[in-house]
């Protein structure tokens, strides 16, 4: 009987490690979230931008019905209602065409999942799918939840408290009790839905708010992914939590990982320092656990997100595009954590809905002759240096970090392996080195400044001799502070 009991703890953590799989193709590895696009518009990125592009996922926004908040701005969609899939993005038929038309050409979905809190009080609590609450009297029957679900109201008046955290209302949204099981089997029925309809995995929305134990109950009922979408059998379903830990919370990151990827906000917050010119790009060489992150295989690591994007401070986003871009390249050259990047919508105050003509359906993006967006759609994931850096990153798939060099203040440069190599400039004055890049003699076309097109560079060339040495030039002027050549950019 013991070794029996044994086996099945070693089945149990088998299952459990497994969710840190983020079940991608082999030869990708960037996640985009496409904040707020509607799944038709998804669907047809997966086939004509993001497959070709060597993308390897997307991150979508809640699926679920949500209440409809005046002025419709982008966090309604943190107001559950109920768990039926409607929204401003589309109904359950279009969603479960976005998923298989994903699949078919290699992109992973993963979903923003809300099960921390349903919606808070509101004048006319109705539905995007026309579901009627009372959350006054935490009475949901779109569910149906009702008041014995939830934790007793309470607010968070002290974040040191890790009882309030998890048991009180985050912004006067109603606190599920996920202890209950029949909270639990409501939870687990939802996210088995959208697992028979072929995701990949969840971003689990607000996790440092909910006890791990109960999360390690309601994980490990979860289906296996569903092989008619290409999964191999018994895949598990990649988990990455939302749990915002700068190192000094109350509440540790540490205690999700057994079961589950969490989001490193600490990695945001530093790289954007960085290149903010905070602090010397030369101290990024031992970038990594070393600076307090989760191991690398357990840290989902982004440049900024949705909510961050909207705080200011530290954090680097598209309004200040040339920094913006070097940490993006810095992050999709490094080896560590796994990868993310935003796509975003032009915003002028936090509270701001996506694109729209008429203040309620979503517009969709439209496309310049560069690729870019515009409509209101900023698409950084359409930028060239962004996307030709995700091309970099899957070229040089299972390598390490070597040859480092950096002019001990702003100017940095590093191989992976012998399949690329990547320099930065940050400082007032050209950067202008003979240096190893690692690589094979040839011609190599800078896929930040052009990329190669039949056979021909649209940007800068590199030329590396024999030795494997080239001469790295990037003027201050230049619109990047970056230059990246890899095996596949070899004329």
């Amino acid at each position: 009987m013991e070794s029996l009991a044994v086996f099945g703890l070693v089945l149990l953590l088998a299952g459990i490690n497994s969710e840190h799989n983020s079940n991608q193709w082999n030869s990708r590895n960037t996640i985009v979230h496409l904040f707020e696009w509607k799944w038709d518009d998804i669907a047809a990125e997966c086939e004509d931008f993001l497959a070709p592009k060597g993308y390897a996922g997307v991150q979508v926004s809640p699926v679920n019905e949500n209440l409809i908040v005046s002025g419709r701005p982008w966090y309604e969609r943190y107001a559950p209602i109920s768990y039926k899939l409607i929204t401003r993005s589309g109904n359950e038929e279009q969603f479960a065409d976005m998923v298989r038309r994903c699949n078919n050409v290699g992109i992973r979905i993963y979903v923003d999942v809300i099960f921390n809190h349903m919606s808070g009080n509101s004048d006319a609590p109705i539905g995007t799918g026309g579901t009627v609450a009372n959350p006054l009297d935490k009475d949901y029957p779109g569910v149906p939840y009702m008041e014995l679900d939830f934790h007793p109201s309470c607010n968070i008046n002290d974040w040191n408290d890790i009882y309030q955290v998890r048991n009180c209302e985050l912004l006067g949204l109603k606190d599920l009790d996920q202890s209950k099981e029949w909270v639990r089997n409501r939870i687990v029925d939802f996210l088995n839905h959208l697992i028979d309809l072929g995701v990949a995995g969840f971003r689990v929305d607000a996790a440092k708010h909910m006890w791990p134990d109960d999360l390690r109950v309601i994980y490990g009922n979860l289906k296996d992914l569903n092989t008619y979408h290409g999964f191999p059998a018994n895949s598990r379903p990649f988990i990455y939590q939302e749990v915002i830990d700068y190192g000094l919370d109350a509440i540790s990151k540490y205690e999700y990982t057994e079961f589950g990827a969490v989001t490193e906000f600490l990695f945001s917050e530093n790289i954007g320092r960085a290149f903010r010119g905070g602090s010397s790009l030369k101290w990024l060489t031992n970038w990594g656990p070393e600076w307090g992150f989760l191991p690398s295989d357990q840290g989902l690591v982004f440049v900024d997100n949705h909510d961050n994007q909207r705080d200011g401070d530290q954090v680097l986003t598209y309004k200040t595009p040339k920094e913006y871009k070097m940490a993006i390249a810095f992050m999709l050259a490094h080896p560590y954590g796994i990868t993310r990047i935003i796509s975003s919508f032009d915003f002028g105050d936090r509270d701001q809905p996506p694109p729209s003509a008429d203040g309620e359906a979503i517009l969709s993006p439209t496309f310049n002759a560069d690729g870019t967006c515009n409509n209101g759609w900023i698409c950084e994931h359409r930028w060239r240096q962004i996307y030709n850096m995700v091309g970099f990153k899957n070229a040089v798939r299972g390598t390490g970090l070597n040859d480092w060099w950096d002019n001990g203040n702003n100017q940095i440069a590093f191989c992976r392996g012998g399949s690329g190599f990547v320099a930065f400039n940050l400082e007032p004055f050209d950067f202008n080195q003979t240096l190893q890049t690692c690589l094979p003699t040839g011609t190599y076309c800078d896929v930040i400044s052009g990329s190669k097109v039949d056979g021909k560079c649209t940007g800068k060339t590199v030329e590396v001799g024999y030795n494997g040495k080239a001469k790295i030039y990037i003027g201050t002027s230049e619109e990047d502070g970056v230059l990246a050549i890899h095996k596949n950019a070899r004329l």
